[in-house]
């Protein structure tokens, strides 16, 4: 094997219910996930790690495998991902099919692209890194970020940088929450992936949306329509 694709999806979403399979912009969330997997051309196996019948039966109309169903301890609110991605890749070690790359690949992901994911894969194959992520930059300097007290009043996160110019703060990043490739050892040991042994690839803000609210779904969904819609009129003036 060359490189497994394991994407989390669990059953028990709570702050929008079946939130991996439930429709966003006429197919299941998930499915976004598994389609760009498949485009990219880079994985030998797509499997997706589920506890729901729901999900599994869904994954597999899409072409992903689902070979087996996730443990009861890995299906909580308090199950890490790598936990998660450890396991499915000491299943396939254990059937002889031991990975050189694992890439955990979220299933709330719809802006997710083959090219990031190939990006990705030639960085990890250079074997310099622990973990290669997706990740993107702050819209503002964090190190003039604000917070509010229980009075109503303000302070700020880092009041020694007041009068320091934006220009001179460094640039700061944060996970785009869309795939994580990794080593198979940095997996299995637990490694935290946001350190020294990881690097990233850095994607632009206006193609990044979290999705834990339906706020957050409504936005992703606008994001993704406008994107399409201009690759649709690219096409149309011969630019694609």
């Amino acid at each position: 094997m060359v490189s497994l694709a394991v994407i989390p999806a669990r059953g028990g979403s709570k702050r929008i219910p079946k939130k991996n399979i439930r429709i966003f912009n006429g197919k299941p969330m998930i499915a976004y996930s598994i389609e760009a997997a498949k485009s990219s051309g880079v994985f030998d196996r797509i499997v997706v790690s589920t506890d729901d019948e729901e999900i599994a039966v869904i994954a597999k109309e899409y072409g992903a495998e689902v070979p087996f169903v996730r443990p009861e301890h890995l299906s909580n609110d308090f199950a890490a991902t790598t936990e998660v991605i450890a396991h499915c890749t000491q299943f396939y070690i254990d059937r002889g099919e031991t990975p050189t790359e694992v890439c955990c690949i979220y299933a709330t992901a719809p802006l997710v692209l083959p090219d990031d994911l190939r990006r990705g894969y030639e960085i990890i194959k250079t074997n310099e890194w622990q973990y290669v992520f997706s990740a993107t930059s702050f819209g503002f300097p964090i190190f003039r970020s604000i917070k509010t007290k229980e009075d109503g009043s303000v302070e700020m996160f880092y009041p020694e940088h007041f009068k320091t110019r934006s220009q001179d703060l460094p640039e700061a990043y944060h996970d785009a929450g869309q795939f994580y490739w990794g080593k198979p050892e940095a997996w299995l040991e637990g490694k935290q992936i946001f350190d020294k042994w990881s690097t990233i690839v850095l994607l632009p803000r206006w193609r990044v949306q979290d999705i834990d609210t339906m706020e957050d779904w409504e936005r992703a969904e606008m994001l993704y329509n406008a994107i399409n819609n201009q690759k649709y009129k690219d096409s149309l003036n011969g630019k694609l």
